[in-house]
């Protein structure tokens, strides 16, 4: 009933000039945790997350990394997978298959729950990211064998497109392609790390700066119907703002390019979600917890131009 109100009001945004004032409320919705890492979200209440506390350490040699799945109304957690010496990222299909980067290991990994884990991909370069197509299930993934070093200097980190038998690079030469994100349309979006962009490859090809003068920013997320960007930015892993740390969740409005704060003050948020409903949710690594923060939408407005909704 959930998923049908949310998928109404989507429809309702789409055909009226409604837009919500929004603000959110942040709660911790999983704590004890062994630095997560990756995470998305399933609907509105089912959300999958890697943990890496030994990274580059397979489980057959004492590495404790997982993935696993937390059903966020009761707490309750299953785990998925264990064993990978360091699942980074992870990604669903229109199915709701699950996807997952294994960074030292050079492969994408993925399950449908019932056959087991299969190998996607083998032979990667140190896949970081990943995303998946909501219409044609193409796998949009990273790779950054060389992390901070650009194309014109012997960099070799890409962009590229699996699309079921064959895979392309899609951008080559960017210092840190680290997150990456794509909407309904086909559009990419993926955070570079130490340039301290986000840059955006529409359907036709074309590469373009979205955001620049970003602190670090790491994961990334485009809500279902491609209206709103999120991202992590995290200059200061590891501190607090209580300690002077800057670290920060935004969301970016597509249409306006308006940035809204959500966040502030964590010591590590890393990677972000957003649910079907609007909430938001992200990893903190070093604290060990998964954050929600739930939009309020107490009160709405109208506008004359409908390309100014929210």
């Amino acid at each position: 009933m959930k998923t049908k109100l949310t998928l109404t009001l989507a429809a309702l945004l789409t055909s009226a000039s409604l837009t919500f004032a929004t603000n959110y409320d942040v709660r911790v919705v999983a704590s004890g945790l062994q630095r997560p890492t990756g995470i998305v979200a399933l609907g509105d209440d089912i959300l999958f997350f890697s943990q890496v506390p030994t990274p580059g350490v397979p489980g057959t040699m004492g590495g404790s990394n997982s993935v696993d799945a937390l059903f966020v109304p009761t707490g309750e957690m299953f785990n998925i997978e264990s064993g990978n010496p360091q699942p980074e990222n992870l990604a669903l299909d229109r199915r709701g298959r699950l996807y997952w980067t294994c960074k030292s290991a050079g492969v994408i990994l993925m399950t449908d729950y019932r056959d087991g884990v299969t190998k996607l991909l083998t032979g990667l370069d140190h896949p970081n990211g990943i995303a998946v197509g909501p219409r044609n299930n193409n796998v949009y993934y990273t790779t950054l064998p060389t992390p901070g070093v650009p194309g014109t200097m012997g960099g070799s980190n890409t962009v590229d497109v699996f699309n079921g038998s064959t895979s392309t690079v899609l951008e080559l030469g960017d210092p840190e392609p680290t997150d990456i994100a794509v909407d309904w349309f086909g559009n990419l979006y993926w955070t570079c790390h130490s340039a301290g962009v986000i840059l955006k490859r529409d359907a036709a090809g074309n590469v373009t700066k979205l955001l620049t003068g970003l602190h670090s920013p790491t994961g990334i997320a485009v809500d279902a119907w491609g209206r709103n960007l999120y991202f992590t930015e995290v200059p200061t892993p590891g501190m607090p703002g209580s300690l002077g740390g800057s670290n920060a969740v935004w969301r970016v409005h597509l249409a306006t390019m308006k940035t809204d704060l959500i966040s502030s003050g964590d010591p590590e948020p890393h990677a972000v979600t957003v649910a079907l409903d609007g909430d938001v949710f992200w990893t903190c690594s070093s604290a060990g917890v998964i954050k929600e923060a739930q939009p309020q939408r107490d009160h709405f407005r109208w506008f004359g131009d409908r390309d100014d909704r929210d």
